[in-house]
């Protein structure tokens, strides 16, 4: 369950997110659509941690989240408009990073001394889960490939990918379809849909009235005030 409460984002003057007061519980898609500069982005970032409230709660399960480390840690996962891919590493490795870095498996790797295989089984779960994830959006054979030798469509679907891999509580997908043709974006659609299914709350920024329409619920943002066209 995401629960936005009150919640407002300032950049010195510039009001960003105002007031606004949202629920997704888990296994529901939302859609927040509006003109760029409307507030969509700073949202998705407070809710995940990355962007400091002015004022108001999130929570998800129950956790108030106050920073972008303990988000990630309660299963937050941010898919960022522009992808946020290091270009310099390869596909298969940004997808690896995030997972390498959960508490919970860093955990695992750490109890080196006793069980070898343990660790073996484990490193053996991560690749098998970044080969899925790879092979979900279609890029099965472009692991190997640096981000910075892929299409900007290709990286918006790796940048997908490393969202679904981390399997979390909460997708925020933030324009993750933009850059994607009819094909890739029902692809991703359907992939985002799947994440619900499994019990996440999924909230999708987005310019495209297909999203809007094919999602649980609908709100639109224009100067950071939340509309309900649709209501969960």
């Amino acid at each position: 369950m995401i629960t936005v409460t009150n919640l407002t984002v300032a950049y010195g003057e510039l009001l960003a997110v105002s007031d606004v007061s949202l629920r997704v519980p888990p296994g529901c898609v939302l859609a927040v659509s509006g003109p760029s500069g409307a507030g969509k982005s700073s949202l998705l970032w407070a809710i995940a941690g990355a962007v400091a409230p002015t004022s108001g709660t999130v929570e998800v399960d129950g956790l108030t989240i106050t920073g972008r480390p303990e988000a990630a840690a309660h299963g937050v996962v941010l898919i960022p408009q522009g992808n946020g891919l290091a270009r310099v590493l390869t596909a298969r490795e940004n997808l690896s990073m995030p997972l390498l870095a959960d508490r919970k498996l860093a955990a695992v790797l750490a109890r080196r001394d006793e069980d070898d295989d343990e660790r073996e089984y484990t490193l053996d779960t991560v690749d098998e889960t970044i080969e899925k994830a790879l092979k979900d959006v279609g890029l099965e054979d472009s692991g190997d490939h640096l981000v910075e030798e892929l299409s900007g469509g290709e990286q918006q679907r790796v940048a997908v990918a490393r969202g679904l891999a981390q399997q979390g509580r909460a997708i925020l997908a933030d324009e993750s379809t933009s850059e994607l043709d009819s094909t890739n974006r029902e692809r991703v659609l359907e992939l985002l849909r799947r994440e619900a299914d499994r019990g996440a709350a999924v909230i999708i920024a987005t310019h495209d009235p297909s999203v809007a329409a094919g999602a649980d619920g609908h709100a639109t943002m224009d100067e950071g005030r939340l509309t309900w066209q649709r209501r969960l």
